[in-house]
Order: structure tokens, then sequence, then C-alpha cells
């Protein structure tokens, strides 16, 4: 029994092919065949039950697919107490970026990472939350990025910036609303895209608000409630960081709400508890300081970054 044989039957386990697996795995299927075979020759049982249709873990091979799943995290773990100590970055890392998200840090995100850690080897998934945490326990992912609040048991959060929401207004609710305030929500339309603007932590929820708009409907893209709002009228609520998407004009629609309301939505860092890449992780803390706007990080994280 070896490391690569452990990889091999994880890996058919995730894509349930052996050509599949195979081709992630970058061998060729006979070899991976072949070494899935001569392990199960040395275990005497089978591990996966084959036919031309699927390929599906014995009950068995489900167990010691759990525990090769364990073997290789931890054989991870070791080579990360090495890097950490030798104080290197390097290697392999895979992050997720929630889909909200992506669209206002990827690319520069992306630009600013390659230039100062090229020796790192940078894979990035757009992710919803769910499907970050699942990832993040099961070893998939190292990091992720995604709106906060998302709690699972052993995944550790770290607050990274906190973004504020605007107005905006369609041109003709613009020149009757010069001033925002939540109470306008019962006279007016309001368009949402449900999982970027359903504020956890917002004493205006627009979520909780629906029933007081003449009509509400929910869109996929913030670039689609603004197309809706500037064709239909009425409102809808954009983040801080898409104002630079806007046209001149557009910008003229765009209003700051008023009042004593927390109108933010707060961005996080997720990790599994017993992660130990502190220096890894402040590439990712290093890269975004490089390019978001001023006073939008955590405070902590400017000061003092990442410890673990």
């Amino acid at each position: 029994m070896n490391l690569q044989q452990l990889k091999y039957i994880v890996a058919v386990n995730r894509f349930r092919s052996f050509a599949r697996a195979a081709e992630a795995s970058n061998v060729t299927q006979p070899t991976l065949s072949a070494m899935i075979v001569k392990l199960e020759e040395e275990l005497d049982l089978r591990i996966f039950e084959r036919n031309n249709r699927s390929v599906t873990p014995t009950t068995a091979g489900e167990k010691i697919i759990r525990q090769a799943e364990k073997a290789l995290l931890e054989v991870e773990r070791i080579r990360a107490i090495v890097l950490e100590d030798k104080e290197l970055i390097g290697g392999s890392f895979n992050l997720s970026v929630g889909p909200t998200i992506a669209p206002y840090i990827l690319s520069k995100f992306i630009k600013h990472y390659r230039e100062h850690y090229p020796s790192v080897a940078l894979s990035i998934q757009e992710l919803k939350a769910n499907h970050m945490l699942d990832a993040l326990l099961s070893g998939e992912l190292d990091a992720g990025i995604a709106i906060s609040g998302n709690e699972r048991a052993g995944v550790f959060e770290i607050p990274l910036y906190t973004e504020r929401f605007y107005v905006y207004l369609s041109e003709s609710c613009w020149r009757k609303l010069p001033v925002f305030k939540p109470e306008h929500l019962e006279h007016e339309s309001m368009w949402i895209m449900k999982d970027a603007q359903c504020l956890r932590e917002s004493a205006f929820s627009f979520c909780k608000a629906r029933t007081k708009g003449n009509r509400i409907y929910e869109a996929g893209t913030i670039d689609t409630l603004i197309r809706i709002v500037d064709e239909n009228g009425g409102f809808t609520i954009i983040p801080e960081m898409h104002l630079p998407f806007l046209t001149e004009s557009q910008r003229a629609n765009v209003r700051s709400i008023e009042g004593d309301y927390l109108s933010q939505r707060r961005v996080s860092l997720y990790i599994k508890a017993n992660y130990i890449r502190s220096r890894m992780l402040n590439t990712i803390t290093d890269t975004l300081k490089s390019f978001m706007p001023k006073g939008m990080m955590s405070e902590s994280i400017m000061k003092y970054g990442i410890k673990l």
C-alpha cells in the first residue's frame, strides 16, 4: 500500500469514473486501474464495484476511502508544517470565492497574486457557501471567501472586509426621492437578488421588507437588477464595489442609505479549524490589501494579518 494508491481510490470515489479519475490524476487509465487492482489484491477485498455504467464503492471500500482521505490530509499537514517551519511560500493553494463576491475581486486578485507569489500553484473555484464548507471539511479546499455568518462545525471564520450597500434608483424614482430612507419601501418597487442582498446582520433587512413593496422580484446578478430598474422603474441595492462598473449617467442614480441602519455586508475568509499555514493565508490578505478600497479591510487584518 502506498500514498499514490490512496490518492487514486479517493479520485475514483470522487468522480465515480476510472477515466475521469485518471485524467484528474495525470496518469493513463490502465495505470490507475492496475494500481487499484493491486491494492485490492493486497487487501484481499474489492474497494469498488464496477460495471459498464457505474463505479461505486463497496461497504468496506467506503470505510477504506474515508481512512485514505484522512491519511492524505495528514500527509499534507506534514508538508505544511515543513513549509511553515522553513518560512517558505510555495506549493499548491486551492481557494473558493463566492459567486456574489467574485465579480468584484477576482480579476485584480489574480493579477496581483501571480505577480507577487509566482511559486504558488493557485487554483480558484466559484462555489456557494454550502459547497465551500463541504469542500473545506473534505480537504478539497485550503480556504474560501464568502459572506460572513456561515457556521459549520470544524470550520473557522476570519473577518476580511465590510462593504457598504447603496441604493440604485430609476430616473423617475430618483427625481421623486432625492434622499432615500427605508420607509420608502412601502411606496416603491424593490428588485432583489436573494443570495447577495439578504443580509444576516443588517437592521435594514431587504428580504424581511418584501411584503412592503408593490412588486418584488428576484434576479441572478446585480447587472440584471440594474437593467431591470433602468427599464421598469423602482430601485435596488448594489454593493460598494459595483460602483466602478456603472456608467456616468447611472452613477447619478446612486444614493446612500440615510438613517441609523446597518446597510452593509461582511465578507470573511473560511478555513478548516486545524489549518496551520498562516503564511499562505497572509498571501491572500496581503493581495487584497493591495487593491481594496481604503477603509474597507478589517482593522485587525490591516494591522496584524492572520495569526493561527
